[in-house]
């Protein structure tokens, strides 16, 4: 093997390596997760009540433990509320169409087997690493990791 196949060897392995690391299968690297001071339906509504406070739709309002209750199942309190701005979450949309499989946000508040309760949601970060969006339209998301972070304190 001469000089430049060694190189371009070389160069495949560190491109799959940077491939794998943005797989779905380390999409988890992309999860904030902040603990919460308060119960799951209390996180949740100051939440909802930060997004209306900026003007922001409230698109449901999911209680996973409900739901499991209603087909005879337990699990601890669990509830994910997907919210947005159509008209900032349009302009990333038209950006890069797969935006849509990630819009709106999502702010996922549950308790672990000990009673604590967390916050978890995508990190501002992910949409435009993921889907190839300009810094300019990026950066209208970054305020929003900011509103779910003082929710929980």
């Amino acid at each position: 093997m001469n000089t430049c196949d060694r190189i371009i060897v070389g160069l495949c392995g560190v491109l799959l390596g940077l491939l794998v690391r943005m797989s779905p299968a380390h999409a988890d690297d992309t999860l904030v997760t902040k603990q919460s001071h308060y119960t799951v339906a209390e996180t949740i509504d100051r939440i909802a009540r930060a997004v209306t406070d900026k003007g922001m739709l409230l698109f449901a309002r999911i209680n996973h433990a409900d739901e499991a209750r209603k087909v005879g199942l337990e699990m601890p309190p669990t509830e994910l509320l997907l919210f947005g701005n159509p008209r900032g979450g349009t302009a990333l949309m038209l950006a890069a169409p797969t935006v849509a499989i990630d819009l709106p946000m999502k702010a996922l508040a549950w308790q672990d087997q000990v009673g604590r309760v967390w916050l978890t949601y995508n990190a501002p970060a992910l949409l435009p690493v993921r889907h190839g969006l300009a810094a300019e339209l990026a950066a209208r998301l970054d305020p929003v990791g900011t509103l779910l972070e003082r929710a929980v304190e």
